[in-house]
């Protein structure tokens, strides 16, 4: 029982460092095509507030997000 506890426990941490590294890259990938977190709010319908979340990891969002970012930024999401 103990291993499941820990297991989860390790699943958190693991999932807040994914966060990071994500919306680290996607902040990377906004600031090369040169556009403001307002201006890639106003385009994926989004609030600044929000898209400045993902970037620092502070937001858990979905795939649709992901999706958004991948369609208005032009970068591939490659699950396999």
């Amino acid at each position: 029982m103990n291993i499941n506890i820990e297991k989860s426990n390790g699943y958190e941490n693991f999932a807040v460092e994914n966060r990071k590294k994500l919306g680290a890259e996607i902040k990377r990938i906004r600031e090369k095509k040169e556009y403001s977190q307002e201006d890639l709010a106003v385009m994926m319908n989004v609030s600044r507030t929000t898209i400045s979340k993902i970037e620092n990891g502070k937001f858990n969002f979905s795939i649709d997000y992901l999706s958004k970012f991948s369609f208005f930024l032009e970068f591939p999401i490659n699950l396999i």
